[in-house]
Parts: C-alpha cells; sequence; structure tokens
C-alpha cells in the first residue's frame, strides 16, 4: 500500500486551473482500527518518550486497553459518547486519547492553558458525558463535572480496570471533536472520522517519507490539529519514536537537537523565531555545536501560520535547512506543501498533498484561471464530517461538495502563495487562529469598557498579535496590564489583547460597521 502512495506522488497533474494529486485511499472493512492494529505490528519498540520515561507500542496498547475498559465500564460500547480530557503532553495523553478510541468514543482534547471558563464551554457544547483528567487539572475540572453531573476520572485510576473485550469500531465513526474558532464567534467542534484521521495521515506518511527509524520532538499543543496528527498519529503510525514535552523551551529543543538522534522537527514560525534568538545569544563554540546538531534531522518543517521568508533564510544559515511550509487547517488536515524532495519556494505553500484536490475560486464562485486571487476550496477524504450540532454552519462551509477555507491565494509558477483571509474576524498568533468576535464579547462584559474592536496587527515574533481599540466609560480608567489580567481568567493567553489603545469612538462607515484596516491604522500609528 505504501508502495503505491509514493508512486502516486510522481502522478502529480494539472488539470486546467485544478490542481489534483490522485491518491486511490480506499477505507478497507476493518475489526480493529488501523492504528491500532499497526501498533501491534511494533511490539517492543519504543513509542513514546516523555518525562515519565520510555514506553513501548506493547505498553502503549495494554494501558489504553485498560483505559478502555474504564471507560466503558461495564459497557458493549461508548456509542460515541464525547469524552473530554484534559492531560498534558506524555504517554498518559495518548493512552487516554487511544482508550477513548477503542471505547468507540469521541475524544475531545481539552487545552491544558485554557481557564476554566473555557474549558466549561468546550464539554457543555460538545456535551460530554465523561471527562479525564490529570490530577494536576483537577481543581480546575472536577467543579465543572461536579456541577453537570458528569463522570470524572482521574488519570491515577484510568488503568485500575480489568482489560475486556473491546468493541469493533467502524472506521467511519466521528473519532475526534477539535474546537475551533469561526467568524461567527465561539469555537465549533470540528468533527473528524476515524477514516478522516486515517487519509490525513496516509497522505503525510506518503509525502513526507515517514519510517519507522523516524524519531521527532513533539513541543506543539496537543488539542490542535497540527501536533494531534501531523506529529504524534503519523509517528505512531509510522511505528517511529514521538518525544513527548509538557511546553516548548528554546534550551530545551536545542538540547535535544544535540543530544538525541532526531529526525524530524515541526513548529509554528513563532518556535523558529524563538530558536533563533537563542542560537544568537550562544557563544560562537556553542552556536557551531548547536549548527551542526541540526545537519542530524532530515526534515524541518513550518506551519499553522505564515513563515515570514526572513525567519526562512535565518534559519537556513543557522541549519543548513530549508523549512518546508505547507498549509492546512482543522476542517482538512493538511492541504498544500512544498516538496520533501525538489525545490521549496519561499513564501509559498506548495501544492496539493497526496489524495487532495485544490482550487481557487472567486467571489462569484468561478474557478479562476490561478494567476487572478481566489479563495482555496479543498476535497478529499481528510475533510472533516461536519461542525459539531451545526447544520447551518456545516452546509454554509462547502461548496458543491468543495470545501471553503476562506484563505485567498494565487498560484505562482506552479505553486500556492496565501495573501491573506477573506475575514478580517480571524486572526492568527502564534500558529493559533482566534475569532475577534469571540474576544470582543467577552471584553464587552467588562464595567470599563463602552465599546471596543477586536484586530489584529503584524508582530515579529508570533505573526500576528491581539490588538484592541477600546471606548471607555465615562469616569473608567483602565491599563493594558490591568486588561489582561483580567482577561487571563476569562480567555486563553493567546487570546487576550498583548496591544491596546483607547479612543474616543471607533471608525466606523456610513452603515456604522467597525472599519478594521482604520482600526489597525489607529494601532500602528501609535507604534
Amino acid at each position: 500500500m505504501l508502495s503505491l502512495l509514493r508512486d502516486s506522488i510522481r502522478l502529480n497533474v494539472r488539470n486546467g486551473t485544478k490542481y489534483i494529486n490522485p491518491l486511490p485511499i480506499t477505507h478497507y472493512p476493518m475489526k480493529q482500527l488501523t492504528l491500532i492494529s499497526r501498533a501491534a505490528l511494533h511490539g517492543n519498540r519504543t513509542a513514546i518518550i516523555s518525562r515519565e520515561g520510555e514506553f513501548t507500542y506493547r505498553q502503549l496498547l495494554e494501558r489504553s486497553a485498560k483505559a478502555a475498559a474504564c471507560l466503558l465500564e461495564g459497557k458493549d460500547e461508548l456509542q460515541e459518547a464525547r469524552v473530554a480530557f484534559l492531560v498534558p503532553s506524555g504517554f498518559d495523553y495518548v493512552a487516554t486519547q487511544w482508550g477513548v478510541w477503542r471505547a468507540g468514543g469521541i475524544a475531545v482534547p481539552l487545552c491544558v492553558s485554557h481557564p476554566p471558563p473555557e474549558l466549561a464551554y468546550v464539554i457543555d457544547d460538545a456535551q460530554a458525558t465523561i471527562i479525564v483528567c490529570h490530577p494536576k487539572f483537577a481543581s480546575k475540572l472536577q467543579p465543572i463535572a461536579k456541577t453537570r453531573g458528569v463522570r470524572f476520572i482521574s488519570t491515577k485510576h484510568l488503568y485500575d480496570a480489568t482489560e475486556t473485550v473491546l468493541p469493533q469500531v467502524d472506521p467511519q465513526r466521528r473519532a475526534m471533536m477539535i474546537y475551533t474558532s469561526g467568524t461567527t464567534g465561539k469555537p465549533k467542534g470540528v468533527v473528524i472520522t476515524h477514516n478522516n484521521i486515517e487519509a490525513q495521515v496516509m497522505s503525510l506518511i506518503s509525502a513526507w517519507e515517514w519510517t519507522s527509524e523516524d524519531h521527532i520532538l513533539l513541543m506543539l499543543p496537543l488539542h490542535h490539529i497540527h501536533g494531534i496528527i501531523n506529529v504524534l498519529t503519523c509517528a505512531l503510525w509510522a511505528g517511529a519514536i514521538c518525544q513527548m514535552r509538557h511546553k516548548f523551551d528554546a534550551y530545551e529543543v536545542w538540547d535535544r537537537f544535540i543530544a538525541d538522534n532526531l529526525t524530524l522537527f515541526m513548529a509554528v514560525p513563532t518556535i523558529y523565531v524563538k530558536l533563533i534568538a537563542t542560537w544568537k545569544a550562544a557563544s560562537p563554540n556553542q552556536r557551531k555545536v548547536m549548527s551542526d546538531a541540526c545537519s542530524k534531522l532530515r526534515m524541518m518543517v513550518s506551519g499553522s501560520a505564515a513563515l515570514p521568508v526572513s525567519v526562512l533564510e535565518k534559519w537556513k544559515k543557522i541549519s543548513g535547512h530549508i523549512l518546508l511550509e505547507r498549509y492546512g487547517m482543522t476542517e482538512i488536515g493538511m492541504g498544500l506543501s512544498n516538496p520533501f524532495h525538489g525545490k521549496r519556494v519561499p513564501g509559498h505553500v506548495g501544492t496539493p498533498l497526496p489524495g487532495v484536490e485544490a482550487r481557487l475560486v472567486d467571489e462569484e464562485g468561478n474557478v479562476t484561471s490561478g494567476d487572478e486571487p481566489g479563495e482555496i476550496q479543498i476535497k478529499g477524504p481528510g475533510v472533516f464530517l461536519e461542525y459539531w450540532q451545526r447544520v447551518d454552519a456545516t452546509q454554509n462551509a462547502f461548496c458543491d461538495g468543495w470545501f471553503c477555507t476562506g484563505d485567498m491565494a494565487v498560484i505562482e509558477n506552479g505553486t500556492y502563495r496565501i495573501f491573506g483571509r477573506k475575514s478580517t474576524d480571524i486572526i492568527k498568533t502564534g500558529g493559533y487562529k482566534v475569532s475577534g468576535l469571540e474576544i470582543k464579547e467577552v471584553l464587552h462584559t467588562h464595567s470599563a469598557i463602552e465599546e471596543c474592536a477586536v484586530v489584529g496587527v503584524k508582530d515579529s515574533i508570533w505573526g500576528e498579535c491581539v490588538a484592541v481599540a477600546l471606548v471607555l466609560a465615562p469616569g473608567t480608567e483602565l491599563t493594558l496590564e490591568q486588561l489582561r489580567n483580567w482577561g487571563k481568567q476569562r480567555l486563553a493567553i493567546y487570546k487576550v489583547p498583548s496591544k491596546m489603545i483607547t479612543v474616543k469612538e471607533l471608525p466606523r462607515n456610513a452603515m456604522g460597521k467597525v472599519i478594521k484596516p482604520e482600526v489597525v491604522k489607529l494601532m500602528s500609528a501609535t507604534d
């Protein structure tokens, strides 16, 4: 199968203005999920390295089977019950995730940095009936579980159950729900099936030539498609080693580059910016050791946000690697990529990955010539099933079977170059996609804020930073520090504004709508 996938890469064709990479990904009838059956083939090979130790594929299968038995609690299967889990990056995270899948449930990963109101929103929206939590986060989730009458399981007791016969899970079933912000405000649950996961993983295994000899370092958030699919699931599908760390630390990444036999590294542009800064701060001798260490890796990837060409060039000088840029999103997995072999074009995101179809469409719904800007639309077996309990939003997201990404691009010399988004309400900061409307709703609950406009402002480290223009209530004052301290109690840290101005009134058009570009100009004028 894998050889067929690799051969299919050579079949890339251009059909007018629609690029197609024709990969036949067949969904075989299975009694056991392919990810699980493949893990059995790797037995005593190392699967996970984390702060807790080293764990084999056999141990992962054993622990996840016990986790599944605990979740089932005597039932035949979970029948797609939503299981929300808050577990830091490491072996317990994977055993929990696999346990949910093996029990026939839908995994709903929660973000370890989110405050209780955001965690409660996801749990409520997903209608989770079980919450799994690491002890260090129990104070956040136990009160939520108690007030809602939701079953609460600590990872301390997740493996206490006696193994039992586990259900057969149809690969067409829902597997995971990842929450992502959109233009409608509150995050939506993106529902991904087991078949979707298989298609996404097989596409990347083929394009990036994963093997069981690979060893990757994971420092990305695990409530996000980048970390879950591109790194963790691809590694475990291939029988490779995934080294997992709880959070990003530039010095630790460099230590791992030097000390370990890593072959792959994937990160967001912000991480590369910080790695560059750490390299610059080192002594000449240390720099040489750091640079030499990068030569051991066979590929380094950047994604989740636009990679500034200046960062690509700096990293090339430091590491010798031309970062491989790709394009994807929660709803589609990965859609476009620069080649593993061949020329990578700075500022471009390449061509469709195996199994993916892509096209550009103008505002009238016509497929463009490619030279003209258009919205990227994607089709393929990796595209998500639905937005959870949002029928209208799901229907509106598709056009004749194509998923409408909202990202605008052109095709130059055969490769896609993204230059903006249709919606000005989406801000990409540090690899996260956040909704300005959602932040605005929260800010409006502050007693000192009468009106506000939330925008993204270009930032050399974060890509964009969240900025806000405020009209304060008469007789009130508010500093950025005060706003941030207040916001951290209600929003994920990456959604809290890092820049603020106060104005007498917001710029509006004749219809009374706030003119976002004018707000951005006001923010820039204060630099």
